[in-house]
Protein backbone atom coordinates (compact mmCIF):
# COMPACT_ATOMS: atom_id res chain seq x y z
CA UNK A 1 0.00 0.00 0.00
CA UNK A 2 1.23 3.25 -0.86
CA UNK A 3 1.77 6.42 1.31
CA UNK A 4 2.18 9.76 1.13
CA UNK A 5 5.87 10.68 1.88
CA UNK A 6 6.46 12.90 4.80
CA UNK A 7 9.71 14.55 6.30
CA UNK A 8 8.43 14.37 10.16
CA UNK A 9 5.75 11.19 10.59
CA UNK A 10 4.93 12.89 14.05
CA UNK A 11 4.03 16.39 12.27
CA UNK A 12 2.08 14.23 9.83
CA UNK A 13 0.56 12.19 12.68
CA UNK A 14 -0.83 14.93 14.60
CA UNK A 15 -2.01 16.46 11.67
CA UNK A 16 -4.24 13.52 11.23
CA UNK A 17 -5.35 12.90 14.97
CA UNK A 18 -6.33 17.21 14.64
CA UNK A 19 -8.08 16.22 11.64
CA UNK A 20 -9.77 13.33 12.85
CA UNK A 21 -10.83 15.42 16.25
CA UNK A 22 -11.91 18.01 13.90
CA UNK A 23 -14.51 15.46 11.59
CA UNK A 24 -15.62 13.81 15.17
CA UNK A 25 -16.32 17.39 17.29
CA UNK A 26 -17.02 19.63 14.27
CA UNK A 27 -17.74 22.89 17.33
CA UNK A 28 -14.25 22.64 19.23
CA UNK A 29 -12.48 25.49 19.14
CA UNK A 30 -9.26 26.01 17.34
CA UNK A 31 -7.62 26.79 20.81
CA UNK A 32 -8.70 23.49 22.33
CA UNK A 33 -6.32 21.82 20.15
CA UNK A 34 -3.04 23.67 20.33
CA UNK A 35 -2.29 21.36 23.25
CA UNK A 36 -2.59 17.93 21.21
CA UNK A 37 0.61 16.26 21.14
CA UNK A 38 1.96 13.16 19.40
CA UNK A 39 5.10 11.50 20.95
CA UNK A 40 6.38 7.74 21.40
CA UNK A 41 5.26 6.13 24.11
CA UNK A 42 6.97 5.69 27.20
CA UNK A 43 6.57 2.06 26.34
CA UNK A 44 7.70 0.76 23.50
CA UNK A 45 5.49 -1.98 23.65
CA UNK A 46 2.60 0.54 23.72
CA UNK A 47 3.25 1.25 20.08
CA UNK A 48 5.08 3.46 17.83
CA UNK A 49 3.00 7.07 18.65
CA UNK A 50 0.82 8.23 21.22
CA UNK A 51 -1.25 10.80 21.94
CA UNK A 52 -3.24 13.03 24.42
CA UNK A 53 -5.80 14.54 22.34
CA UNK A 54 -8.98 12.81 24.28
CA UNK A 55 -7.23 14.32 27.77
CA UNK A 56 -7.11 17.83 26.00
CA UNK A 57 -10.25 18.65 23.93
CA UNK A 58 -12.49 16.43 26.63
CA UNK A 59 -13.17 19.29 28.77
CA UNK A 60 -14.15 21.85 25.92
CA UNK A 61 -16.55 19.54 24.35
CA UNK A 62 -17.94 18.40 27.56
CA UNK A 63 -16.99 14.79 27.15
CA UNK A 64 -15.37 11.99 28.41
CA UNK A 65 -11.78 11.45 27.73
CA UNK A 66 -12.81 7.87 27.42
CA UNK A 67 -15.30 8.48 24.95
CA UNK A 68 -13.49 10.65 22.82
CA UNK A 69 -10.32 8.00 22.97
CA UNK A 70 -12.77 5.42 21.81
CA UNK A 71 -14.00 7.23 19.14
CA UNK A 72 -10.75 9.08 18.23
CA UNK A 73 -8.92 5.59 18.23
CA UNK A 74 -11.63 4.10 16.08
CA UNK A 75 -10.90 7.04 13.69
CA UNK A 76 -7.30 6.43 14.07
CA UNK A 77 -7.71 2.93 13.04
CA UNK A 78 -8.90 3.41 9.65
CA UNK A 79 -5.76 5.72 8.25
CA UNK A 80 -3.89 4.40 6.10
CA UNK A 81 -0.38 4.33 7.50
CA UNK A 82 -2.50 3.01 10.83
CA UNK A 83 -2.00 -0.50 11.57
CA UNK A 84 -3.60 0.03 15.11
CA UNK A 85 -4.83 2.08 17.36
CA UNK A 86 -6.15 1.66 21.29
CA UNK A 87 -7.35 3.86 23.88
CA UNK A 88 -5.36 3.55 26.52
CA UNK A 89 -5.44 4.83 30.68
CA UNK A 90 -7.77 7.67 31.44
CA UNK A 91 -7.48 9.26 27.77
CA UNK A 92 -4.33 8.41 25.39
CA UNK A 93 -4.91 6.84 22.61
CA UNK A 94 -1.80 4.50 21.13
CA UNK A 95 -0.86 3.89 17.79
CA UNK A 96 1.03 0.91 15.41
CA UNK A 97 2.10 2.04 12.15
CA UNK A 98 2.33 0.11 9.28
CA UNK A 99 5.78 -1.49 8.37
CA UNK A 100 5.22 0.66 4.40
CA UNK A 101 4.62 4.20 5.92
CA UNK A 102 8.10 3.62 8.13
CA UNK A 103 9.77 2.47 4.93
CA UNK A 104 8.81 5.38 2.80
CA UNK A 105 10.43 7.69 4.91
CA UNK A 106 13.36 6.29 4.48
CA UNK A 107 14.38 7.30 0.53
CA UNK A 108 12.94 11.09 1.94
CA UNK A 109 16.04 10.31 4.37
CA UNK A 110 18.69 9.59 1.96
CA UNK A 111 17.95 12.70 -0.47
CA UNK A 112 18.05 14.65 2.19
CA UNK A 113 21.00 13.39 3.57
CA UNK A 114 22.43 15.73 7.09
CA UNK A 115 19.79 18.23 5.51
CA UNK A 116 16.93 15.44 7.46
CA UNK A 117 15.81 16.52 10.53
CA UNK A 118 15.88 20.23 9.70
CA UNK A 119 12.61 21.69 10.66
CA UNK A 120 10.36 24.84 10.45
CA UNK A 121 8.70 24.89 13.40
CA UNK A 122 11.42 27.81 14.54
CA UNK A 123 9.51 29.67 11.82
CA UNK A 124 12.59 32.22 11.10
CA UNK A 125 11.80 33.66 14.30
CA UNK A 126 15.51 35.99 15.45
CA UNK A 127 16.43 34.30 18.47
CA UNK A 128 19.64 35.88 20.34
CA UNK A 129 21.71 33.15 22.04
CA UNK A 130 24.19 34.25 24.54
CA UNK A 131 26.93 31.72 25.89
CA UNK A 132 30.13 32.16 27.25
CA UNK A 133 30.49 35.56 27.79
CA UNK A 134 33.15 35.16 30.39
CA UNK A 135 35.20 38.08 32.89
CA UNK A 136 37.62 38.46 30.15
CA UNK A 137 40.43 38.32 33.14
CA UNK A 138 41.91 35.50 32.62
CA UNK A 139 42.15 31.99 30.39
CA UNK A 140 38.99 30.05 29.87
CA UNK A 141 38.73 27.15 32.21
CA UNK A 142 36.44 23.84 32.17
CA UNK A 143 33.93 25.75 33.84
CA UNK A 144 33.39 28.30 30.58
CA UNK A 145 33.59 25.23 28.59
CA UNK A 146 30.73 23.40 29.57
CA UNK A 147 28.53 26.30 29.36
CA UNK A 148 30.37 26.75 25.79
CA UNK A 149 29.54 23.75 24.49
CA UNK A 150 26.26 24.05 25.88
CA UNK A 151 25.56 27.31 24.08
CA UNK A 152 27.03 26.60 21.20
CA UNK A 153 25.19 23.04 20.43
CA UNK A 154 22.27 25.02 21.59
CA UNK A 155 22.54 27.44 19.01
CA UNK A 156 22.97 24.62 16.02
CA UNK A 157 19.57 22.84 17.47
CA UNK A 158 17.70 26.42 17.24
CA UNK A 159 18.80 26.76 13.85
CA UNK A 160 18.48 23.27 12.60
CA UNK A 161 14.94 23.96 14.02
CA UNK A 162 14.06 26.79 11.91
CA UNK A 163 14.91 29.48 13.98
CA UNK A 164 17.03 32.45 13.16
CA UNK A 165 20.11 32.69 15.37
CA UNK A 166 22.64 34.65 16.55
CA UNK A 167 25.27 33.22 18.16
CA UNK A 168 26.90 36.18 20.84
CA UNK A 169 29.57 36.88 23.77
CA UNK A 170 28.30 39.77 25.82
CA UNK A 171 32.03 41.35 27.13
CA UNK A 172 32.06 41.55 30.81
CA UNK A 173 34.51 44.71 30.18
CA UNK A 174 33.18 47.46 32.92
CA UNK A 175 33.22 47.37 36.85
CA UNK A 176 35.15 45.84 39.65
CA UNK A 177 36.33 42.75 38.08
CA UNK A 178 37.65 44.35 34.90
CA UNK A 179 39.40 47.32 37.33
CA UNK A 180 41.14 44.04 39.18
CA UNK A 181 42.49 43.10 35.93
CA UNK A 182 43.97 46.24 35.43
CA UNK A 183 45.65 46.39 38.52
CA UNK A 184 46.83 42.72 37.81
CA UNK A 185 47.94 43.82 34.51
CA UNK A 186 50.10 46.97 36.25
CA UNK A 187 51.86 44.97 38.19
CA UNK A 188 52.83 42.90 35.36
CA UNK A 189 54.14 46.25 33.34
CA UNK A 190 56.24 47.01 36.53
CA UNK A 191 57.83 43.46 36.68
CA UNK A 192 58.76 43.74 32.76
CA UNK A 193 60.43 47.56 34.23
CA UNK A 194 62.55 45.75 36.71
CA UNK A 195 60.67 46.94 39.74
CA UNK A 196 62.04 46.54 43.04
CA UNK A 197 59.03 46.23 44.59
CA UNK A 198 57.46 42.26 45.81
CA UNK A 199 54.41 41.10 44.94
CA UNK A 200 53.08 41.44 48.63
CA UNK A 201 54.18 44.96 49.00
CA UNK A 202 52.34 45.99 45.41
CA UNK A 203 49.50 43.91 46.68
CA UNK A 204 49.24 46.19 50.19
CA UNK A 205 49.27 49.49 47.71
CA UNK A 206 46.13 47.66 45.31
CA UNK A 207 42.47 48.34 46.54
CA UNK A 208 41.22 45.45 48.18
CA UNK A 209 44.72 43.61 47.20
CA UNK A 210 46.15 41.72 43.94
CA UNK A 211 43.52 39.11 42.89
CA UNK A 212 44.90 37.96 39.79
CA UNK A 213 48.50 36.20 39.90
CA UNK A 214 48.56 33.64 36.85
CA UNK A 215 51.77 33.85 34.75
CA UNK A 216 48.87 34.53 31.72
CA UNK A 217 49.12 38.73 32.80
CA UNK A 218 52.75 38.47 31.90
CA UNK A 219 52.60 38.85 28.30
CA UNK A 220 50.32 42.10 28.88
CA UNK A 221 53.16 43.31 31.18
CA UNK A 222 55.26 43.33 27.98
CA UNK A 223 53.31 44.37 25.63
CA UNK A 224 52.83 47.59 27.71
CA UNK A 225 56.17 48.17 28.66
CA UNK A 226 57.09 47.77 24.84
CA UNK A 227 53.81 50.06 23.36
CA UNK A 228 54.73 52.39 26.36
CA UNK A 229 58.21 52.19 28.01
CA UNK A 230 58.09 53.71 31.48
CA UNK A 231 55.54 56.26 30.79
CA UNK A 232 52.70 54.76 32.98
CA UNK A 233 55.03 54.23 35.49
CA UNK A 234 56.37 57.76 36.81
CA UNK A 235 58.46 57.62 40.44
CA UNK A 236 59.24 54.92 42.67
CA UNK A 237 55.36 54.28 43.32
CA UNK A 238 52.55 52.70 40.98
CA UNK A 239 50.67 55.40 39.26
CA UNK A 240 46.90 54.53 40.36
CA UNK A 241 45.25 57.50 38.13
CA UNK A 242 41.93 56.88 35.83
CA UNK A 243 43.94 57.84 32.93
CA UNK A 244 46.62 55.29 33.53
CA UNK A 245 44.09 52.15 34.61
CA UNK A 246 41.97 53.05 31.53
CA UNK A 247 44.88 52.66 29.17
CA UNK A 248 46.52 49.56 31.08
CA UNK A 249 42.75 48.18 30.81
CA UNK A 250 41.99 48.19 27.59
CA UNK A 251 45.37 46.60 26.39
CA UNK A 252 44.51 43.75 28.91
CA UNK A 253 41.23 43.03 28.05
CA UNK A 254 42.24 43.53 24.41
CA UNK A 255 44.58 40.67 24.88
CA UNK A 256 42.46 38.49 26.71
CA UNK A 257 39.65 38.46 24.54
CA UNK A 258 42.11 37.87 21.88
CA UNK A 259 43.04 34.76 24.13
CA UNK A 260 39.67 33.84 24.76
CA UNK A 261 38.52 33.50 21.03
CA UNK A 262 41.61 31.23 20.49
CA UNK A 263 40.46 28.94 22.78
CA UNK A 264 36.87 29.40 21.76
CA UNK A 265 38.38 28.66 17.93
CA UNK A 266 40.34 25.35 19.58
CA UNK A 267 36.57 24.20 20.75
CA UNK A 268 35.14 24.60 17.22
CA UNK A 269 33.22 27.61 19.09
CA UNK A 270 32.41 30.71 16.81
CA UNK A 271 30.05 33.72 18.03
CA UNK A 272 28.59 35.97 15.59
CA UNK A 273 28.83 39.18 17.56
CA UNK A 274 30.54 40.38 20.46
CA UNK A 275 28.80 43.12 22.35
CA UNK A 276 30.65 45.44 25.26
CA UNK A 277 29.51 46.17 28.32
CA UNK A 278 31.57 49.43 28.44
CA UNK A 279 30.67 50.40 25.04
CA UNK A 280 26.83 50.35 25.83
CA UNK A 281 27.34 52.05 29.00
CA UNK A 282 29.08 54.41 27.81
CA UNK A 283 26.54 55.11 24.53
CA UNK A 284 23.58 55.29 27.40
CA UNK A 285 22.17 52.26 26.90
CA UNK A 286 21.38 51.33 29.97
CA UNK A 287 20.35 54.82 30.70
CA UNK A 288 17.58 54.99 28.24
CA UNK A 289 16.39 51.61 28.99
CA UNK A 290 16.08 52.60 32.84
CA UNK A 291 13.98 55.58 31.61
CA UNK A 292 11.92 53.39 29.45
CA UNK A 293 10.90 51.96 32.42
CA UNK A 294 10.79 54.72 34.34
CA UNK A 295 8.51 55.85 32.09
CA UNK A 296 6.04 52.71 32.41
CA UNK A 297 5.93 53.66 36.07
CA UNK A 298 8.09 50.84 37.15
CA UNK A 299 11.30 52.93 38.63
CA UNK A 300 10.86 54.22 41.77
CA UNK A 301 12.35 55.55 45.24
CA UNK A 302 12.21 53.68 47.72
CA UNK A 303 13.65 51.25 50.88
CA UNK A 304 14.09 47.97 50.69
CA UNK A 305 13.58 45.34 53.87
CA UNK A 306 16.54 44.12 55.54
CA UNK A 307 17.94 40.80 54.41
CA UNK A 308 15.98 37.92 55.68
CA UNK A 309 18.63 35.85 58.31
CA UNK A 310 21.30 37.80 60.10
CA UNK A 311 21.37 41.17 59.25
CA UNK A 312 24.80 42.47 58.34
CA UNK A 313 26.85 44.69 60.12
CA UNK A 314 26.63 47.13 57.58
CA UNK A 315 23.43 47.51 56.41
CA UNK A 316 21.48 50.45 56.65
CA UNK A 317 18.21 51.68 55.63
CA UNK A 318 18.29 54.29 52.84
CA UNK A 319 16.27 55.31 49.87
CA UNK A 320 17.67 53.31 46.92
CA UNK A 321 16.27 53.65 42.95
CA UNK A 322 14.29 50.33 42.37
CA UNK A 323 12.64 48.65 39.64
CA UNK A 324 9.47 46.93 40.62
CA UNK A 325 10.57 43.78 39.39
CA UNK A 326 7.79 42.26 42.13
CA UNK A 327 5.07 43.23 39.53
CA UNK A 328 6.89 40.52 37.24
CA UNK A 329 7.34 37.43 39.79
CA UNK A 330 10.57 38.59 41.52
CA UNK A 331 10.64 38.06 44.92
CA UNK A 332 11.55 41.53 45.68
CA UNK A 333 12.44 44.91 43.86
CA UNK A 334 16.19 45.27 42.87
CA UNK A 335 18.33 48.43 42.73
CA UNK A 336 19.33 49.78 40.07
CA UNK A 337 21.57 52.84 41.47
CA UNK A 338 24.72 52.01 43.57
CA UNK A 339 25.47 54.51 46.75
CA UNK A 340 27.60 57.09 44.32
CA UNK A 341 25.03 57.21 41.47
CA UNK A 342 26.71 54.89 39.29
CA UNK A 343 25.09 51.82 37.10
CA UNK A 344 24.59 48.45 39.26
CA UNK A 345 25.31 45.62 37.70
CA UNK A 346 21.74 44.42 37.30
CA UNK A 347 21.04 48.25 35.41
CA UNK A 348 24.00 47.51 32.76
CA UNK A 349 22.36 43.93 32.34
CA UNK A 350 19.09 45.39 31.60
CA UNK A 351 20.83 47.54 29.35
CA UNK A 352 22.08 44.59 27.98
CA UNK A 353 18.86 43.14 27.27
CA UNK A 354 17.52 46.54 26.01
CA UNK A 355 19.98 46.39 23.27
CA UNK A 356 19.08 42.96 21.99
CA UNK A 357 15.61 43.61 22.02
CA UNK A 358 16.05 46.92 20.19
CA UNK A 359 18.27 44.74 17.28
CA UNK A 360 15.07 43.09 16.71
CA UNK A 361 15.59 39.48 18.96
CA UNK A 362 12.10 38.10 19.46
CA UNK A 363 13.49 35.29 22.26
CA UNK A 364 16.46 35.39 23.95
CA UNK A 365 18.42 32.34 25.03
CA UNK A 366 21.40 32.51 27.81
CA UNK A 367 23.44 30.17 29.45
CA UNK A 368 24.45 30.87 32.54
CA UNK A 369 27.02 29.12 35.62
CA UNK A 370 24.69 27.58 38.15
CA UNK A 371 26.21 30.15 40.73
CA UNK A 372 23.68 32.84 38.77
CA UNK A 373 20.60 31.14 39.54
CA UNK A 374 19.44 33.82 41.96
CA UNK A 375 19.52 36.47 39.26
CA UNK A 376 17.51 34.32 36.97
CA UNK A 377 14.01 35.86 38.10
CA UNK A 378 15.20 39.50 38.15
CA UNK A 379 16.55 39.47 34.46
CA UNK A 380 13.05 37.84 33.55
CA UNK A 381 11.08 39.92 35.02
CA UNK A 382 13.35 42.95 33.70
CA UNK A 383 12.71 41.60 30.04
CA UNK A 384 9.37 41.30 30.46
CA UNK A 385 8.76 44.80 31.58
CA UNK A 386 11.13 45.83 28.69
CA UNK A 387 9.12 43.91 26.14
CA UNK A 388 6.06 44.52 27.09
CA UNK A 389 5.90 40.16 27.37
CA UNK A 390 6.64 40.10 24.26
CA UNK A 391 10.06 38.30 24.05
CA UNK A 392 10.81 35.53 26.39
CA UNK A 393 14.08 35.36 28.20
CA UNK A 394 14.94 31.33 29.05
CA UNK A 395 17.85 30.46 31.19
CA UNK A 396 19.72 27.84 30.89
CA UNK A 397 21.96 26.84 33.97
CA UNK A 398 25.28 24.84 33.60
CA UNK A 399 26.82 22.86 37.09
CA UNK A 400 30.31 22.47 37.88
CA UNK A 401 32.57 20.40 36.06
CA UNK A 402 34.97 18.06 38.54
CA UNK A 403 38.17 16.93 36.14
CA UNK A 404 39.65 13.57 37.00
CA UNK A 405 42.16 11.40 36.17
CA UNK A 406 41.51 7.58 36.72
CA UNK A 407 39.11 8.59 39.31
CA UNK A 408 41.60 11.12 41.02
CA UNK A 409 41.16 14.89 40.83
CA UNK A 410 43.22 16.79 38.79
CA UNK A 411 46.38 19.18 39.54
CA UNK A 412 45.43 22.70 38.62
CA UNK A 413 46.99 24.62 35.95
CA UNK A 414 50.48 25.75 36.54
CA UNK A 415 49.66 28.96 34.07
CA UNK A 416 46.60 29.44 35.24
CA UNK A 417 47.27 29.35 38.50
CA UNK A 418 44.28 28.50 40.28
CA UNK A 419 42.18 26.67 38.20
CA UNK A 420 42.29 24.03 35.06
CA UNK A 421 41.96 25.56 31.73
CA UNK A 422 40.20 24.92 28.30
CA UNK A 423 43.06 24.53 26.54
CA UNK A 424 44.28 22.33 28.87
CA UNK A 425 41.33 19.72 28.02
CA UNK A 426 41.70 20.21 24.80
CA UNK A 427 44.99 19.11 24.76
CA UNK A 428 44.61 16.25 26.96
CA UNK A 429 41.59 14.34 24.77
CA UNK A 430 41.07 16.44 21.70
CA UNK A 431 38.06 19.34 20.65
CA UNK A 432 35.27 16.44 19.54
CA UNK A 433 35.88 14.42 22.90
CA UNK A 434 35.48 17.20 25.40
CA UNK A 435 31.95 18.73 22.77
CA UNK A 436 30.67 15.50 23.08
CA UNK A 437 31.49 14.51 27.02
CA UNK A 438 29.83 17.96 27.75
CA UNK A 439 26.72 17.16 25.96
CA UNK A 440 26.17 13.48 27.82
CA UNK A 441 24.66 14.69 31.26
CA UNK A 442 21.74 17.89 30.77
CA UNK A 443 23.27 20.88 31.85
CA UNK A 444 22.11 20.99 35.37
CA UNK A 445 23.42 18.35 37.03
CA UNK A 446 26.98 18.35 38.19
CA UNK A 447 29.43 16.10 35.91
CA UNK A 448 32.32 14.73 36.57
CA UNK A 449 34.73 14.77 33.85
CA UNK A 450 37.11 11.39 33.86
CA UNK A 451 40.48 11.81 31.31
CA UNK A 452 40.92 8.46 31.07
CA UNK A 453 37.39 7.47 30.70
CA UNK A 454 36.81 10.19 27.59
CA UNK A 455 39.04 8.29 25.54
CA UNK A 456 38.47 4.73 26.50
CA UNK A 457 37.65 2.29 23.44
CA UNK A 458 34.68 0.51 25.22
CA UNK A 459 31.06 0.69 25.23
CA UNK A 460 30.90 2.67 28.54
CA UNK A 461 32.31 5.90 26.68
CA UNK A 462 29.43 7.07 24.58
CA UNK A 463 31.69 9.28 22.51
CA UNK A 464 33.26 5.96 21.42
CA UNK A 465 30.31 3.96 21.12
CA UNK A 466 28.91 6.83 18.69
CA UNK A 467 31.76 7.57 16.91
CA UNK A 468 32.19 3.40 16.37
CA UNK A 469 29.28 2.95 15.11
CA UNK A 470 29.53 5.41 12.20
CA UNK A 471 32.65 4.16 11.92
CA UNK A 472 31.20 0.38 11.00
CA UNK A 473 28.54 2.06 8.86
CA UNK A 474 31.37 3.43 6.77
CA UNK A 475 33.36 0.36 6.72
CA UNK A 476 30.20 -1.21 5.43
CA UNK A 477 29.59 1.41 2.52
CA UNK A 478 33.09 1.49 1.66
CA UNK A 479 33.25 -2.74 1.28
CA UNK A 480 29.89 -2.07 -0.88
CA UNK A 481 31.79 0.48 -3.25
CA UNK A 482 30.04 3.65 -1.51
CA UNK A 483 26.66 3.69 -3.49
CA UNK A 484 25.25 6.83 -4.45
CA UNK A 485 22.11 7.77 -1.50
CA UNK A 486 20.01 8.44 -4.70
CA UNK A 487 20.77 4.98 -5.91
CA UNK A 488 19.83 3.73 -2.69
CA UNK A 489 16.72 5.42 -2.20
CA UNK A 490 15.32 3.41 -5.07
CA UNK A 491 15.83 0.30 -2.88
CA UNK A 492 12.93 -1.93 -1.94
CA UNK A 493 12.64 -1.79 1.96
CA UNK A 494 10.37 -4.90 2.24
CA UNK A 495 13.62 -7.43 3.08
CA UNK A 496 13.94 -5.62 6.76
CA UNK A 497 11.65 -7.79 8.50
CA UNK A 498 14.25 -8.79 11.27
CA UNK A 499 13.19 -7.47 14.70
CA UNK A 500 16.39 -5.29 15.08
CA UNK A 501 15.96 -3.86 11.62
CA UNK A 502 12.69 -2.82 12.33
CA UNK A 503 13.85 -0.99 15.58
CA UNK A 504 16.40 1.31 13.93
CA UNK A 505 14.05 2.38 11.33
CA UNK A 506 11.71 3.48 14.07
CA UNK A 507 14.87 5.19 15.55
CA UNK A 508 15.69 6.93 12.69
CA UNK A 509 12.64 8.29 12.05
CA UNK A 510 12.36 9.53 14.88
CA UNK A 511 15.33 12.00 14.68
CA UNK A 512 13.33 15.22 12.99
CA UNK A 513 10.62 14.70 16.51
CA UNK A 514 13.98 14.80 19.08
CA UNK A 515 15.31 17.58 17.06
CA UNK A 516 12.07 19.81 17.25
CA UNK A 517 11.41 18.58 20.96
CA UNK A 518 15.03 19.02 22.21
CA UNK A 519 14.85 22.49 20.54
CA UNK A 520 11.83 23.47 22.67
CA UNK A 521 12.94 21.90 25.83
CA UNK A 522 16.01 24.03 25.44
CA UNK A 523 18.12 20.85 25.80
CA UNK A 524 20.92 19.75 23.89
CA UNK A 525 21.76 16.67 25.28
CA UNK A 526 18.57 15.09 24.12
CA UNK A 527 21.28 14.98 20.61
CA UNK A 528 23.55 12.90 22.52
CA UNK A 529 21.24 10.91 24.29
CA UNK A 530 19.61 9.89 20.95
CA UNK A 531 22.86 9.04 19.28
CA UNK A 532 23.64 6.82 22.24
CA UNK A 533 20.27 4.87 21.46
CA UNK A 534 20.72 4.94 17.63
CA UNK A 535 24.49 3.83 18.21
CA UNK A 536 23.16 1.03 20.42
CA UNK A 537 20.39 -0.18 18.30
CA UNK A 538 23.08 -0.31 14.98
CA UNK A 539 25.31 -1.86 17.09
CA UNK A 540 22.98 -4.57 18.17
CA UNK A 541 22.30 -5.44 14.66
CA UNK A 542 25.80 -5.37 13.26
CA UNK A 543 26.34 -8.43 16.04
CA UNK A 544 23.16 -10.33 14.74
CA UNK A 545 24.70 -10.56 11.23
CA UNK A 546 27.70 -12.00 13.00
CA UNK A 547 25.62 -14.81 14.63
CA UNK A 548 23.39 -15.20 11.68
CA UNK A 549 24.07 -14.80 8.17
CA UNK A 550 21.27 -14.01 6.71
CA UNK A 551 21.18 -10.63 8.75
CA UNK A 552 24.65 -9.52 7.06
CA UNK A 553 24.63 -6.35 5.40
CA UNK A 554 26.49 -7.82 2.30
CA UNK A 555 25.22 -10.78 0.53
CA UNK A 556 26.20 -11.32 -2.37
CA UNK A 557 23.59 -14.05 -3.76
CA UNK A 558 21.13 -11.94 -2.43
CA UNK A 559 21.12 -8.71 -4.09
CA UNK A 560 17.69 -6.66 -3.04
CA UNK A 561 18.66 -7.58 0.41
CA UNK A 562 21.72 -6.21 0.06
CA UNK A 563 20.38 -3.05 -1.11
CA UNK A 564 17.42 -2.72 1.36
CA UNK A 565 20.66 -3.20 4.25
CA UNK A 566 22.62 -0.73 2.48
CA UNK A 567 20.64 2.08 2.59
CA UNK A 568 19.72 1.45 6.16
CA UNK A 569 23.05 1.38 6.60
CA UNK A 570 23.44 4.77 5.18
CA UNK A 571 20.51 6.56 6.81
CA UNK A 572 21.99 5.54 10.18
CA UNK A 573 25.30 7.30 8.98
CA UNK A 574 23.59 9.99 8.03
CA UNK A 575 21.54 10.59 10.71
CA UNK A 576 24.77 9.98 13.11
CA UNK A 577 26.55 12.91 10.93
CA UNK A 578 23.45 15.26 11.49
CA UNK A 579 23.26 15.05 15.04
CA UNK A 580 26.80 15.01 15.51
CA UNK A 581 26.46 18.16 13.52
CA UNK A 582 24.51 19.76 16.11
CA UNK A 583 26.60 18.81 18.72
CA UNK A 584 29.64 20.01 16.82
CA UNK A 585 31.42 17.33 16.91
CA UNK A 586 33.60 15.94 13.74
CA UNK A 587 32.26 12.24 12.72
CA UNK A 588 35.11 9.85 12.46
CA UNK A 589 35.68 7.47 8.71
CA UNK A 590 37.49 4.72 10.63
CA UNK A 591 38.40 4.27 14.47
CA UNK A 592 42.16 3.90 14.81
Amino acid sequence: MAHAPATDIFATLRAEVVACLRRLLPDLPDDALARVLVEPPRDASHGDMATNAALVVAKPARLAPQKVAADLAAALAKLPMVAEAAPAGPGFVNMRLRESFIHAQVPLLLRAGEAYGTSAVGAAIPVNVEYVSANPTGPMHVGHCRGAVVGDALANLLSKAGYAVTKEYYVNDAGAQVRALAYAAYWRYLQALGTTLTEEEYSAQVPGGLQYRGEYLIPVGAALQAEHGDALAPGARPAFTEDTLATVQRVAVRMMMAEIREDLAALGVEHDIFISELKLVQDGVADRAIAELSAKGLVYEGVLEPPKGKLPDDWEPRPQTLFASTKFGDDVDRPLRKSDGSNTYFANDIGNHADKIARGMRQLVQVWGADHGGYVSRMKAATKALSDGAVPLDVVLCQIVKVLKDGEPVRMSKRAGSYITLRDLIDEVGRDAVRFTMLTRKSDAQMEFDLTKVVEQSRENPVFYVQYAHARCRSVLRQAGDPAADALAEAPLDALTDSAEQALLRRLVAWPRVVEAAAAAREPHRIAFYLGDLASDFHILWNRGREDATLRFIQAEQPEATRARLALVAATATVIRSGLAVMGVTPVEEMR
